[in-house]
């Protein structure tokens, strides 16, 4: 193969799309979601009562608190901190890279860029459906302080990906080729449909979660899709960020 066959590959993969996805960016850019939301969860955090967390976290916790006890939370952080910072460094000694502040700018640009536009069309389309712009009823979360609202959205962003986009969606797709013979494409499509369901029913339960209507579970459904699609696309960094930027948008307003 001559090297000018191999340059168009090569110049693919020294892309601002195709870098960015990397586990040294992608990993690296998720990290202050998860220090800013620990850090205000200490700082919101209440001596003698319960801790105020995003569902997400709370059950990927309680898993580790069921089998470790006492030390779960701490285990738990531990193997997020250490599964990270392997990944990061194996993907910088593998890429022979430096890191460019130039492309967490971008990943920046487009996260802002793509929580508006997500709230747009997730908002048009599902008036399309349903007739009616009205796709949100008032949160629960609406009397709680800003504080409080920032660090659930940063919180939603980091473990709202990490649970329903890394974990289940990668689980059922799994499941699907096993159990059911699908190929990859038919266990992806299943996969997302029914990652999105379940994601638009969490946000129903518990004290926090909201009242169950139809415009407002289409339409998180409907998000949960679009995650799910920029997930594959654009990888795990900039679909945290996107879906942390669009709650700030929504909580914070």
């Amino acid at each position: 193969m001559t090297s000018a066959t191999l340059a168009p590959a090569v110049k693919g993969r020294n892309s601002y799309f195709a870098i960015s996805r990397s586990h040294r960016y992608s990993i690296l850019f998720a990290l202050p979601l998860l220090l800013g939301y620990e850090a205000l969860a200490a700082l919101l955090a209440q001596p003698g009562k319960g801790e105020l967390r995003n569902g997400a976290d709370a059950i990927l916790r309680g898993a580790f608190t069921a089998v470790a006890g006492v030390h779960g939370t701490a285990i738990f952080m531990a193997a997020i901190i250490l599964l990270g910072v392997g990944l990061v460094v194996r993907d910088l000694r593998s890429s022979k890279d430096k890191l460019r502040g130039g492309i967490f700018a971008g990943m920046l640009a487009e996260s802002v860029a793509l929580a508006g536009a997500f709230g747009f069309v997730i908002s048009i389309t599902t008036a399309k459906l349903l007739g009616s712009l009205q796709s949100l009823a008032i949160s629960p979360l609406a009397d709680t302080s800003w504080t409080t609202r920032l660090m659930l959205s940063l919180g939603a962003g980091l473990y709202e990906e990490l649970f329903f986009r890394v974990l289940l969606v990668t689980a059922i797709a799994a499941g699907a080729r096993i159990v059911l013979g699908l190929g990859p494409r038919g266990s992806a499509i299943v996969a997302a449909l029914l990652g999105a369901f379940i994601f638009s029913a969490f946000h129903y339960i518990g004290p926090y979660g909201d009242p169950l209507q139809l415009q407002s579970f289409v339409f998180r459904m409907l998000a949960g899709l679009a995650f799910s699609a920029l997930y594959l696309v654009r990888g795990f960094g900039i679909t945290a960020w996107t879906h942390a930027l669009y709650d700030v948008f929504v909580l914070m307003a």
